[in-house]
């Protein structure tokens, strides 16, 4: 059973920075496309950034020179390092696993961002 398990999100200041984690188990990791995902209260999810397996990067022009993501295959682990954090990066954020057709979600971590 392939299980995506996030961590890192919490409260933070405008300015601020945070780390997530999601670490993968049940299946090879370095195979899947890589996904950070966030939904707002009232608003529809949407894609954050992703990495490929060969290690393509895409981000949404929103979070771009703010937000980094990254990969370890060997902790089957991915990362979204955020640094100048806006009121409006206030969502929960999910990641997600793709490979062809089969999509794996984790649970959400909530991220705050307010004074």
């Amino acid at each position: 059973q392939v299980q995506l398990v996030e961590s890192g999100g919490g409260l933070v200041q405008p300015g601020g920075s945070l780390r997530l984690s999601c670490v993968m188990s049940g299946s090879i990791f370095r195979i899947y496309t890589m996904g950070w995902y966030r939904q707002a209260p009232g608003k529809q999810r949407e894609l954050v950034a992703d990495i490929s397996s060969g290690g393509k990067i895409n981000y949404v022009d929103s979070v771009k020179d703010r937000f980094t993501i990254s990969r370890d295959n060997a902790k089957s682990t991915l990362y979204l390092q955020m640094n100048s954090l806006k009121t409006e990066d206030t969502a929960v954020y999910y990641c997600k696993g793709n490979l062809y057709r089969t999509e794996y979600w984790g649970q959400g971590t909530q991220v705050t961002v307010s004074s």
